[in-house]
């Protein structure tokens, strides 16, 4: 995985469709991921299996998880 583009920044590779949902939706750091349900992330226009695997990866890297 690639690193993430600040050390609070969501990861990189998981495509710009899914980097633009998520930061639509008020999710500009990895942080703010950390509890939230995989099923509201999925309800995402543009966040699918490999967003959603990358960003579980980054999550873990730090200690935290998806809800």
């Amino acid at each position: 995985m690639e690193p993430a583009e600040a050390d609070t920044g969501l990861p990189r590779g998981m495509g710009a469709p899914a980097t633009r949902a998520l930061a639509a939706a008020g999710y500009t750091e990895l942080s703010r991921l950390a509890d939230v349900s995989e099923e509201e992330l999925k309800a995402l226009h543009g966040v699918g299996p490999k967003a959603l695997r990358v960003l579980r990866e980054a999550l873990r890297e730090r200690g935290l998880g998806l809800g």
